[in-house]
């Protein structure tokens, strides 16, 4: 007993430490039937949840930047006329738009989105569908959300609020669906979109490049001719000669510049590899769902003996 009394503090600590250590594992030795009833319940509720999910696929395309010369904007010649331009107090541009960052900007805007949501009219695959029937290849609908036989939404919502999904909710929904990436080594963007229907997911990638590329263009070919205008203005309002020459010359390009993207097709982007129908699915990873399940409810049922025995302990 003497020795014991010479003990150091540290001594003390790591006997108690021991200690507690041991009850710990008592206490949990003597909940474990907790521990496994909890964790059973929780596998269980993990392996219906994951079953009942349903199988979702990724159809993708690998799209290549469209040469920068497709810019229907006066930035290009402003590094050639743009000392001239100066002269008769006119700014041209000196800094170059990334054509790349733009498409890819007005790819994911709501704009852009709902205006092909609306274009296709793909409200009710995209709000109620729930199943992909493979055998024939048709996408099945919620009828509580959407009616097919009426062809009426029905489904439920707050006061004051339409059952018909807004624009707000569908992009919502749709930017669940699509994913862009860009790799960091060679530019290369990959499009994809992940669906109930493997069909429906390569058409809407398919529709979006054409749709994207056709945006783009537009936009491209309204600013080219609102630039041919502005020159022409230019040249009506100066009677120096050498910058009428500049101006001519700068139309000359712009008109160049319209009729090439009048003809091209692929503006934005050039298709590298095309879309095609995914054969495997994308999701869900059950078995990972099963595992996270199991570890939560071992967790929780530990974490419940624990706490009982703190309880327990202290009273």
């Amino acid at each position: 007993m003497a020795d014991n009394y010479n003990l150091p503090p540290q001594a003390y600590h790591q006997q108690d430490d021991e200690i507690d250590l041991k009850e710990l594992f008592l206490a949990l030795w003597k909940g474990k039937w907790i521990i496994i009833l909890v964790t059973f319940v929780f596998a269980v509720g993990g392996v219906l949840y994951a079953l009942s999910q349903p199988n979702t696929y990724k159809a993708e395309a690998v799209l290549a930047s469209a040469s920068d010369s497709n810019s229907g904007g006066l930035a290009a010649m402003a590094s050639q006329f743009g000392g001239l331009a100066s002269l008769a107090g006119i700014n041209l541009g000196g800094g170059g738009t990334d054509s790349k960052a733009m498409a890819l900007a007005t790819l994911q805007s709501r704009q852009f989105l709902n205006a092909f949501i609306h274009k296709y009219d793909l409200l009710v695959p995209l709000m109620a569908g729930t199943k992909w029937s493979e055998s024939t290849d048709t996408l099945q609908l919620d009828p509580e959300i959407y009616d097919a036989q009426t062809k009426v939404w029905v489904r439920e919502v707050d006061p004051g609020k339409s059952p018909v999904p807004t624009d707000w909710e569908a992009y919502k929904e749709f930017k669940k669906l699509i994913s862009v990436a860009e790799s960091k080594e060679n530019g290369l963007v990959t499009l994809s979109i992940t669906h109930l229907s493997p069909t429906i997911a390569k058409q809407w990638v398919d529709w979006l490049i054409i749709d994207l590329n056709a945006w783009v263009k537009k936009e491209s070919l309204d600013e080219t001719s609102r630039n041919i205008v502005y020159l022409e203005e230019q040249i009506k309002r100066t009677n120096i000669s050498d910058m009428q020459s500049v101006f001519y010359q700068l139309i000359e390009e712009q008109t160049k510049n319209l009729m090439l993207a009048q003809v091209q097709e692929e503006f934005a982007f050039k298709i590298i590899d095309p879309a095609v129908v995914p054969e495997e699915k994308a999701g869900p990873k059950r078995a990972l769902i099963c595992v996270l399940a199991v570890l939560l409810g071992g967790m929780l049922g530990m974490g419940i003996v624990l706490i009982r025995f703190a309880f327990t302990k202290k009273d």
